[in-house]
């Protein structure tokens, strides 16, 4: 009898994992309003404006237009929290980062990571917006669910992005 119940969690379980695994992921795009991204560094801080800002499966940025005229990317990887805050350069529709020898471009298709010729990741945008400043059909930024109105600086960087679940 033993033998039976064991074999009968075991079927129960190997359905269960069977059917999670096989569930498309339902992700909701992260709360966001003209800045950017809530609660997250990929968000302009006043008075910067927001050019663009999206999401992949694992990373959220933004593209931050500085009253200087000059372009700041503001990225984080969701899974925790590291953050990416530098300045950004313009060519047509992409803007491309510099870090260490690794070429971060940001496009409303992709976040690509290169080092030179060598692509180490392409990530598809899951969630993306253009700013006004970025030029006709630019896509408006999703209505904030929190108000945030204060004019503080923006938080330290947190230990991982709101929202994120391990998988």
């Amino acid at each position: 009898m033993p033998n039976r119940t064991w074999f009968f969690v075991g079927a129960v379980a190997a359905c269960s994992a069977a059917a999670a695994l096989s569930m498309p992921s339902a992700v909701a795009a992260p709360s966001a309003d003209t800045h950017g991204y809530v609660d997250s560094t990929a968000r302009c801080g006043a008075p910067s404006e927001a050019v663009l800002f999206g999401s992949t499966a694992t990373s959220r940025v933004a593209i931050c237009k500085m009253p200087t005229g000059k372009y700041e990317y503001r990225g984080v990887r969701v899974r925790d929290g590291a953050t990416l805050i530098k300045s950004a350069e313009k060519s047509g529709d992409e803007f491309t980062v510099d870090n260490n020898g690794i070429t971060y471009t940001v496009s409303e298709d992709s976040l690509i990571l290169a080092a030179g010729s060598q692509i180490i990741r392409d990530e598809t945008m899951l969630d993306f917006h253009a700013g006004s400043s970025s030029g006709p059909g630019a896509s408006p930024p999703a209505a904030a669910s929190t108000p945030t109105t204060s004019a503080k600086p923006l938080p330290p960087p947190l230990p991982a992005e709101v929202g994120h679940t391990d998988s």
